[in-house]
């Protein structure tokens, strides 16, 4: 009953239609922003041959996790022949690259990461793709342009140290973008320092702005750049859009920008607290890692507005806690990787108590800064070394189902899943996966 709930809510934030909830994609934490889906039939195991039913040559390396809807994978991308910056689509079914639109130009180099580094996102008539450049461009499902403009030549450098990283949302009718970043540059260019976070809603049809509503933060130098991702859920009667970093989480109304709630999560202010892993929300709360893998994940339910107390804490983890991956909330269990330091572990928590249900490694390989995402009872991720692992969705053990080696290292995309089918991107490659 609690995932059919959760599925009907989301599904009126993110325009799911009969179409079928597992068999779309649209957003790179899926259709209920939880990670999850309601698809069956998806595979234990393969290799290069083995369920393999499609590749795809990918023009140059991305972050971007693809999204799937109507039988069409969507996927940004760099070119490694040229500066362009790309928007592909391709046959779900066969793998043929049916368009591809060159978004925009741009040699900037940033480290360890590129300008795709963003997730496209679709409202199911149009396909939104955002690039760390600040170039943000629609398309319909067709290819055909509807509308692109830059932020960063209207509101200025996007100014985080490893490129801006963030994913748009749709919601209620809106894209959803979220600029938290530090208010002098990194690098150039610098015109228009000191620059302001803010969320910004768009029109879809349009690409004009519906609001900009700035976010004020008193966070410290480095600790001012967020590379999460803006998400949605329903807190009691009212949709809510949640966004972390620069040391607070915030809730804010779709229809106005407006903040509801803060709630401020370091106790002491840092200079490099950055925030990279998304929170998620299940059982009626929100769940957040603090920066930088330390011991710290909470549950927050907020009931108030304005900034929070320690009252809204349901209960917190001391555990092993992610520095990049999201967790991930799937059949009443809460799953928190850990992947970057020692032997990566995987913690299995009560979201509604956050008691550990079991606790183990993964292995030393990696590290895992991809997102476990879920379906048919099976948990999927991959690291960038090149290795996918699938386990066991369970209440009881650590159990690894299979793992399985994949050339083109490095992975960086979570794995998407639609139709019964995987997609799993390389650093060469678009891969279909299926039984």
């Amino acid at each position: 009953m609690m995932r059919k709930m959760l599925s009907m809510s989301i599904a009126a934030v993110l325009l799911v239609t009969a179409s079928g909830f597992a068999a779309q994609w649209p957003h790179w934490r899926g259709p209920a922003l939880d990670g999850s889906t309601d698809a069956q039939g998806l595979p234990e195991s393969w290799s290069l041959t083995e369920n393999v039913l499609w590749t795809a040559p990918m023009p140059g390396p991305s972050a971007a996790t693809p999204i799937v809807w109507d039988g069409k994978v969507f996927i940004s991308s760099m070119d490694s022949g040229s500066s362009d910056l790309l928007a592909l689509c391709y046959d779900a079914e066969s793998g043929k690259e049916l368009w591809r639109r060159t978004v925009a130009q741009s040699d900037r180099q940033i480290p360890r990461s590129t300008l795709s580094t963003p997730s496209p996102t679709t409202d199911g008539k149009r396909v939104f793709f955002l690039y760390a450049s600040g170039h943000l461009a629609a398309f319909d499902l067709d290819g055909n342009p509807a509308w692109s403009r830059n932020l960063e030549t209207e509101y200025g450098n996007l100014a985080c140290q490893f490129g801006y990283g963030a994913s748009p949302l749709v919601c209620e009718g809106k894209l959803i973008v979220q600029v938290l970043r530090r208010d002098t540059a990194w690098r150039e260019p610098r015109a228009g320092e000191p620059f302001d976070s803010f969320l910004l809603a768009v029109d879809p049809d349009t690409g004009q702005n519906v609001w900009r509503q700035q976010r004020p933060q008193d966070a410290l130098n480095e600790s001012m750049d967020s590379y999460a991702s803006p998400l949605a859920w329903k807190n009691g009667d009212r949709t809510e859009i949640f966004v972390m970093g620069a040391d607070y989480v915030t809730g804010h109304d779709p229809a106005t920008g407006k903040e509801l709630w803060r709630y401020g999560y370091v106790t002491r202010k840092s200079r490099n607290w950055r925030m990279v892993s998304s929170p998620v929300s299940g059982a009626g709360m929100i769940f957040a890692s603090i920066p930088r893998g330390g011991n710290g994940l909470f549950a927050l339910k907020p009931n108030g507005e304005g900034t929070l107390s320690d009252d809204a804490i349901v209960w917190t983890f001391d555990g092993p806690t992610p520095d990049v991956s999201t967790p991930l909330v799937y059949r009443g269990n809460l799953y928190v990787l850990d992947g970057s330091r020692g032997d990566k572990v995987l913690t299995c928590l009560d979201p509604a108590t956050g008691k550990m249900k079991w606790q183990g490694a993964i292995g030393n390989r990696g590290p895992w800064r991809a997102s476990l995402t879920a379906g048919d009872g099976k948990l999927y991720c991959v690291n960038e070394g090149g290795e996918a692992i699938v386990l066991a969705a369970n209440d009881t053990e650590l159990k690894i189902l299979s793992r399985v080696d994949m050339p083109d290292a490095p992975l960086h995309a979570s794995v998407a899943i639609a139709d019964g089918r995987l997609y799993l991107r390389t650093a060469a490659k678009l891969y279909c996966i299926g039984t």
